[in-house]
């Protein structure tokens, strides 16, 4: 149900309880009645034995409906704050469960609510790069997905208002858990897979990447919850992706419970009626938020797509340009990117930016590069064919073009991250304006520069495009004085993509030389806000 591209490609609302852990609804029990669509069945959530008080408030939103609409334009991104991706995959640990913990359980939750009437959707808005990101995996492994961007405000015109009391407690209690946070992530898994063994199967065997991503995560959201907006978006983005790893209402408490019962344990020295009652209210508003995305979405696109591999190429030895043709129309914008899950590695998600502006004939391109112990990324490159089929989620990310605005691109592109970069050259030039487009293509070696010959023969063809190769040198980088030297940009919007390491290099760059961070852009997901 949560994730961090990576990388960092949350929310609150009107229908959460705003009471007590005692009073109001109930815990997790949002205020919202479901609303009744005439072209969408709705469903009773099944009851089995679950915990006292678990027992649905209203019925959940109906079957998924496979019939895709075009993407709603996204928010162009005012803001961006420094983020990485997340690490690539790790070897498989020993799958078996953490022991049974023997804490007296937390207060029993109701089920959050089906979602109210849908509002209009808007588009995915997270992160991500073109390399492998963290594990999306199982219907409720998507509780410890790296989640998507978090889209934090760095510069302000009036001060920050003062912090909400349920916010002051929330942080008191993330500072209390800081040092202990591995432990606290066990123990939350623990309670959830003995309290509702059926759950265990919807996640993966190995779990250890899933881990850090849940309390981040989990954590982030919640830390936030004073910053609607932000917050709302996030959330939305989390709902709307998460509905391909089958994540249903009634998950929702069984997550809450063993949160609140995790937090209590490990935060015992600063844990009280209120903390606990701030934490049921900000669960409340996280869960409904995703609940209402979902089934907003769900009216409108499918879960998931299949996808036929159509040509697969290697530019390397451990780089491949993979072509898929989705089973039907895949609405995307260039920049965005998806998450990929292979037949080999049931239920394991990567993320993946999408090398080209939309094309006439439906196919979609990524560019994909193996990583130690990584099992989308090796299988992609040097198992997959084609004939093979893959699934994909949904279109995510905010780093696209904002054509209302005549301003020049200033793209910052390293290793698997130019795929992004090489769409956005191509979505300029199908619109056919003649702005300035900027392109540093970043490499530690000669070798690692794969796509520069695409990138030169676009620069042939348009003559608003520039392209300038930058390769380390003797272990020192050479791309943020090569940003420097070209400058400066005051009249550019800037796009940045990449391995951690230059995304962070590179905004700071651009920053030092005083482009403003509300036009500085990235999808990365390793971390969800930058310091």
């Amino acid at each position: 149900m949560f994730e961090a591209r990576h990388t960092m490609d949350a929310p609150t609302t009107a229908s959460a309880d705003n009471g007590t852990s005692g009073g109001g609804g109930g815990w997790f029990t949002p205020r919202k009645q479901p609303a009744t669509t005439p072209t969408t069945e709705q469903e009773q959530p099944a009851e089995g034995s679950r915990l006292a008080g678990m027992r649905p408030v209203g019925r959940a939103s109906g079957g998924e409906v496979r019939s895709p609409a075009p993407p709603a334009a996204p928010r162009p991104a005012k803001t961006a704050e420094p983020a990485s991706q997340g690490p690539p995959d790790t070897a498989v640990p020993d799958p078996t469960p953490p022991p049974a913990p023997e804490a007296a359980p937390p207060a029993a939750i109701s089920t959050p609510g089906p979602p109210g009437r849908p509002a209009p959707p808007s588009a995915p808005h997270s992160a991500a790069q073109a390399t492998e990101a963290p594990p999306r995996t199982g219907s409720l492994a998507s509780l410890t997905s790296a989640p998507p961007q978090l889209r934090i405000p760095t510069q302000r015109t009036a001060p920050a208002p003062p912090a909400s009391p349920d916010a002051l407690l929330i942080r008191r209690t993330m500072a209390e858990i800081g040092p202990v946070a591995d432990k606290v992530t066990s123990y939350f898994y623990a309670l959830l897979f003995v309290r509702h063994p059926d759950l265990r199967p919807l996640f993966p065997a190995a779990m250890d990447t899933q881990r850090d991503r849940l309390l981040k995560a989990l954590l982030t959201a919640a830390e936030h919850i004073d910053n609607t907006p932000v917050l709302v978006d996030y959330l939305e983005n989390l709902g709307r992706g998460h509905r391909k790893y089958g994540t249903r209402p009634e998950h929702y408490p069984a997550v809450g419970e063993c949160l609140i019962g995790s937090l209590t344990k490990y935060a015992a020295g600063v844990w009280d009626g209120e903390t606990e009652a701030a934490w049921v209210r900000t669960y409340t508003k996280i869960s409904q938020v995703m609940i209402d995305a979902a089934a907003a979405d769900e009216l409108r696109a499918p879960a998931w797509w299949y996808a036929e591999v159509v040509s697969h190429e290697l530019r390397r030895a451990d780089v491949a340009v993979v072509t898929v043709r989705p089973d039907q129309p895949y609405p995307f914008l260039a920049g965005q990117y998806t998450s990929v899950e292979t037949p080999w590695w049931p239920r394991i998600w990567r993320h993946y930016s999408f090398a080209s502006a939309p094309r006439s004939d439906g196919l979609l391109t990524f560019h994909v590069k193996a990583v130690p112990a990584g099992w989308v990324s090796n299988a992609l490159v040097h198992r997959a064919r084609p004939g093979d089929i893959v699934r994909l989620g949904p279109p995510a990310g905010s780093m696209t073009v904002d054509h209302t605005t005549a301003s020049g691109l200033l793209c910052v592109g390293g290793g698997t991250g130019i795929a992004p970069i090489k769409a956005l050259v191509e979505d300029v030039a199908e619109h056919g304006t003649r702005r300035p487009v900027q392109v540093f293509y970043g490499a530690r070696t000669d070798q690692d520069l794969y796509d520069i010959d695409t990138m030169l023969r676009l620069r042939q063809s348009h003559p608003w495009l520039e392209v300038r190769p930058v390769v380390d040198r003797h272990g020192l980088l050479q791309l943020p004085e090569a940003i420097r030297e070209f400058g400066p940009w005051t009249e550019y919007d800037a796009y940045v993509s990449g391995p951690p390491g230059m995304i962070r290099s590179g905004v700071d760059a651009l920053r030092g030389i005083g482009v403003p961070s509300e036009r500085i852009r990235h999808d990365s997901v390793e971390e969800l806000v930058a310091t």
